[in-house]
């Protein structure tokens, strides 16, 4: 790196950042380690070490097998340094997690709160935070701040619903939720920060379309690693592509669109019953709801297909339907895909996320992982 021009203290700041983001790579690194792979004098490495230490960023914990001489020192990074929380506001219920600097969830709560628009909903999901804080004894000093993941269009800075049909919340700011949560905040969208959870630190899924079967569907499409917002930042939203014009009347006004056969509220109504009865008939083979889940997965398929066939990569399926997904499900799910498309599959091109219903929230508080690690 070309250090021409610039100033001691910014020389310093560059080489303790490069020695933290070595040690936060590696996991675990010896300072010979640090000075061999930075090509870094070994005092400067002591001396930025010792600067980690003294912040509470790093350990010095264990050793590494000898290699012939003195054992080295191991040294990793102290994940829950600072902690970010994620929140994910839901029609009936209220999702909270805090994750570690790896992404990790340290805790997780989920606290049954009907939605609706005024200063005492925000002001109790304020008090749920500073609850579930105490609860776990998370250092108030320690928490980057809190991301609110909502269903909805979220503007660009951060600060607004620009478009809530679900929750009818179009208008809702930042500032009635922040004035009630003591850390920094911020809005993001519910989908797309679950996308950006399915795709963090996996350079495997660079590019792909991220399907969040909610109560409410959603989706993310994941350009080079980043969430694609698109022009009028609603890129994404496959829960009003029109698979059947003259299908159910979805909430946007329209009607055929992918939320009417695909979400689990579409499925609830399908079957008459809920999902955990749902998939425990279906399980055990009752024939009706055997024709009913065919029936999803056909519709399921057609729209993947579609995205498919356009951007041609893979595709993640996340959020509160995705455990219930069996092996035999995606295969058959695939299958359909494969039979419809015009062009030849790759072979695993649909994979199951594992964070569940829990994407939106641990996505969400990722933005302040991701600025701690820029800034430092």
């Amino acid at each position: 790196m070309m250090t021409t021009g610039m100033t001691t203290m910014e020389i310093k700041k560059i080489n303790k950042s490069k020695v933290y983001h070595l040690i936060y790579d590696s996991r675990a690194i010896s300072k010979q380690g640090i000075a061999s792979a930075l090509q870094m004098g070994m005092n400067t490495v002591t001396q930025n070490l010792k600067l980690l230490e003294e912040e509470g960023l790093i350990e010095r914990n264990g050793y590494f097998e000898s290699t012939g001489g003195r054992k080295a020192q191991s040294i990793r990074i102290l994940p829950r340094a600072r902690i970010s929380l994620g929140i994910e506001i839901l029609r009936k219920t209220l999702h909270i997690a805090a994750v570690d600097l790896y992404g990790r969830i340290l805790e997780q709560e989920s606290y049954p709160l009907p939605f609706h628009v005024s200063d005492a909903y925000c002001e109790k999901v304020g008090q749920k935070v500073n609850a579930f804080t105490e609860k776990y004894r998370l250092p108030r000093q320690q928490i980057l701040g809190a991301a609110i993941a909502m269903q909805g269009l979220i503007s660009t800075d951060g600060t607004s619903v620009s478009y809530g049909r679900v929750l009818d919340h179009t208008g809702m700011k930042l500032s009635d939720f922040a004035r009630h949560i003591p850390y920094p905040c911020r809005l993001e969208h519910d989908s797309k920060a679950a996308g950006y959870l399915e795709t963090w630190h996996q350079e495997k899924f660079r590019d792909s379309i991220v399907v969040l079967l909610n109560q409410n569907l959603g989706g993310a499409v994941i350009l080079d690693g980043k969430v694609h917002n698109g022009l009028g930042m609603h890129s994404g939203s496959i829960e009003h592509m029109c698979i059947n014009p003259d299908g159910p009347l979805c909430y946007c006004g329209e009607r055929g669109c992918l939320e009417t056969y695909c979400s689990a509220d579409s499925l609830e109504r399908a079957a008459g019953t809920g999902i955990p009865a749902f998939f425990g008939q279906l399980r055990l083979g009752t024939p009706a709801f055997i024709k009913i889940w065919e029936d999803y997965l056909r519709h399921l398929a057609f729209a993947i297909c579609n995205l498919n066939v356009v951007l041609d990569c893979y595709v993640i399926i996340s959020g509160y339907l995705a455990p219930y997904f069996l092996p035999e499900d995606l295969e058959r799910l695939t299958h359909l895909i494969t039979d419809a498309s015009p062009y030849k599959q790759q072979k695993d091109f649909i994979f199951l996320s594992t964070h569940g219903q829990l994407a939106p929230p641990v996505g969400a508080a990722l933005y302040y992982i991701d600025e701690f690690l820029h800034e430092i």
